[in-house]
């Protein structure tokens, strides 16, 4: 296939909606940048700066375009093969951070190259789905009745979500979990196993609730029951989102002009929680409209998926559209108080590189198999 060929099949709705979010990426982060005022009598900030997060933003979304084009534009063949390889690498990188990670706000998540820190559990999503992909892709539905034939793949999901449990990341492990259920039923797992995994995981909730879980994560919880409980404490976070986001009204406070956010009220404000401070600058307005953005990114790779004439291409993507669902829909219904508070960024927007970089990944993939959706695969990458 000649590149003329694939840039006429390239998905660009898709496109545009993924450099639509990566802008106003940019935009909000620029707005929580601050800079101290030069000469003045009394401490005082700015609104509005490229440093720290901007910048650092922009310079990874550039190295992610990049990254995005090769893997776009390349033979789907090479993904199929190295899909294994793939998995396997980012699983040495998840259990290497048990040993030599890098600690940081309490948690040991990273890896420290010295040039960079990287987050494994990131990486470890995509390569998961591409692994499952892999396997799955050349069963035919007698295969699929088989519960033997689950056994690989529920041992390639445990050992990353065990890791991650550890690190501690519950809001990636409990991801990794719903993603893996919806692949399960995308492929046609029989329903006795999903009954069988549902009682299995009701009776291991008292194990978890007093011997995994750390006190901080039972009190996350414990303030989403009650959320007034511990306003000065486990609530502040949620507590504080839910002001400024209600703050922003129907049209918001205004770009530049968010009080909770910009006078320091509202925690990780960058990271995890920038809907809120994008809804607080633009209101109920704004919010739903990213929200429209992310829904039809995932109703676009529904499409798609449902198009495609191999099942290797269609799993990938269907894989896909099930991470970039979870996790924007976890981060959201966070935000807004509908679920305990857990370390999940929103995709695209939240300041990062791991999570960024994986998720261009991942919509490169996307694209890849999107372009090759008539090309038909075999198990040697054929």
């Amino acid at each position: 296939m000649t590149f003329a060929e694939r840039l006429r099949l390239f998905g660009w709705p898709l496109f545009a909606i993924m450099c639509i979010i990566l802008v106003l990426s940019v935009v909000t982060l620029y707005s929580a940048g601050t800079v101290p005022c030069a000469n003045a009598s009394e401490p005082c900030e700015f609104f509005g700066a490229w440093r720290p997060y901007a910048l650092s933003q922009l310079s990874k979304i550039g190295l992610g375009l990049i990254l995005f084009f090769f893997v776009a534009f390349s033979d789907i063949k090479i993904w199929l093969k190295s899909s294994y390889a793939i998995y396997g690498a980012a699983l040495v990188l998840v259990i290497l951070v048990t040993f030599v990670g890098h600690t940081g706000m309490g948690a040991t998540r990273w890896l420290n190259l010295g040039f960079i820190h990287i987050q494994p559990s990131e990486l470890i999503k995509i390569a998961l789905i591409m692994g499952l992909a892999q396997y799955f892709a050349w069963m035919n539905s007698t295969d699929l009745e088989k519960t033997k034939n689950y056994l690989i793949p529920m041992a390639m999901i445990a050992v990353p979500f065990l890791m991650i449990v550890a690190q501690p990341d519950l809001g990636t492990a409990l991801s990794l979990l719903f993603i893996a259920a919806g692949f399960f039923f995308i492929v046609g797992m029989p329903r006795r196993l999903f009954i069988i995994g549902g009682v299995l995981a009701t009776l291991a909730l008292p194990v978890a609730w007093f011997g995994g879980l750390h006190d901080y994560q039972r009190e996350r919880i414990l303030t989403f029951v009650s959320p007034g409980r511990d306003l000065q404490g486990s609530g502040y976070q949620i507590n504080q989102a839910k002001i400024a986001f209600g703050s922003g009204g129907v049209i918001g406070k205004g770009y530049l002009s968010g009080t909770q956010s910009h006078l320091k009220f509202l925690p990780e404000k960058h990271t995890d929680f920038i809907f809120t401070m994008f809804g607080e600058e633009l209101g109920f307005i704004g919010g739903f409209v990213l929200i429209l953005l992310y829904s039809i990114a995932t109703g676009i790779m529904f499409w798609y998926a449902k198009k495609m004439r191999n099942r290797f291409g269609q799993l990938l993507v269907f894989g896909f559209m099930l991470n970039f669902f979870v996790y924007y829909f976890i981060n959201v219904a966070m935000v807004l108080g509908l679920m305990p508070t857990v370390g999940v960024p929103l995709p695209l927007m939240s300041f990062g590189g791991s999570s960024l970089l994986s998720l261009m990944f991942g919509f490169a993939l996307v694209q890849n198999a999107h372009i090759n959706r008539n090309q038909q695969l075999s198990a040697h990458g054929g």
